[in-house]
């Protein structure tokens, strides 16, 4: 398949990810953040539970084949829907709410975790497996509806990923959150969106400089 943006390391394929991922090479860690489940405006993909249940069913087994290492996004209340992980990182916000549960306010966000954790595989030490955020500044990308803080990301991507020769594989890229962050940290990474005017807006983010850290 020709990529839809290839440059400086960075690579983005307009597609369904379940053609894509069997051409692509194994990869050291993927970072992802899959549909919800929850009717949210994707374009190209229809949000429903059924089809989300579906997807992770399709997708879970190439990802975990070829990935070292693999941190999912899923959302609080899909926990139960995907393989059952090593372990589950978290993100959560500080002093507010990020969203409603059958049990109250929910104040995390669960990352599952498959893979031996690289740091301590390494004899690195041992890492916290939580990221606090306490200032809920995520940035609007031309109406991508769950775009994630890039900030968080990088440490997700820094979390799973300790070589800058890593290769970083996101099969839901959306906006490229994971790409960008990519970029920045020096790492080579891949994008699969299915949405192109998210793969536009990918793109238009890989061509800024990168950022000082």
């Amino acid at each position: 398949m020709k990529p839809y943006y290839d440059s400086d390391g960075i690579t983005i394929y307009h597609g369904d990810c379940r053609d894509v991922l069997p051409s692509l090479p194994k990869v050291d860690l993927v970072l992802t953040d899959y549909p919800y489940g929850n009717m949210t405006d994707y374009g190209a993909y229809e949000d429903t539970k059924e089809n989300l249940v579906c997807l992770i069913k399709d997708t879970m087994p190439l990802i975990l084949s070829q990935s070292d290492v693999s941190l999912i996004a899923c959302g609080i209340a899909n926990v139960f829907y995907f393989p059952s992980p090593k372990w589950i990182l978290s993100w959560h916000w500080q002093h507010t709410n990020s969203g409603s549960s059958h049990w109250g306010f929910n104040n995390w966000q669960p990352i599952l975790a498959y893979g031996d954790d690289p740091y301590l595989k390494n004899g690195l030490g041992r890492r916290q497996d939580c990221c606090p955020y306490s200032q809920r500044q995520i940035e609007r990308l031309e109406g991508h509806p769950c775009p994630k803080p890039l900030d968080i990301w990088r440490w997700f991507l820094l979390r799973g990923s300790i070589n800058a020769t890593d290769l970083i594989l996101d099969p839901f890229m959306g906006s490229g959150t994971t790409l960008r962050a990519a970029k920045d940290l020096g790492r080579k990474a891949i994008g699969i969106e299915i949405e192109e005017r998210y793969c536009e807006i990918a793109a238009k983010r890989m061509s800024q400089m990168v950022l000082s850290l």
